[in-house]
């Protein structure tokens, strides 16, 4: 968690919930400034993400469906653009229950 850049689903539910945020801010290890910004944010360009090869980047999800979900449509997209990435099928076959 310290040596990565923090990046949130929602700061405030970050600030309230993530254990694993709130106790080293108890313990006086980081501050609220340790959370970079909200994925949301990233996704409309207004704060970098990642922004070197060698950086750790940490993403923090409490659960908001809605952004986990436009966020995997958003890199799918951005994929499919490059060329990248492998298909990976999940349970039997497609049109299988």
């Amino acid at each position: 968690m310290l040596k990565s850049r923090l990046f949130v689903d929602r700061r405030e539910s970050a600030l309230n919930e993530a254990g694993d945020f709130i106790i080293p801010k108890k313990e006086g290890v980081l501050d609220d400034s340790h959370i970079r910004g909200e994925i949301g944010e990233i996704l409309l360009g207004q704060i970098a993400g990642r922004t070197s090869p060698d950086e750790i980047t940490l993403f923090k999800s409490l659960g908001l469906a809605i952004e986990d979900l436009a966020s995997a449509q958003h890199i799918y997209t951005k994929m499919l653009e490059k060329g990248a990435g492998t298909w990976v099928e999940l349970g039997g076959s497609r049109g299988e229950m």
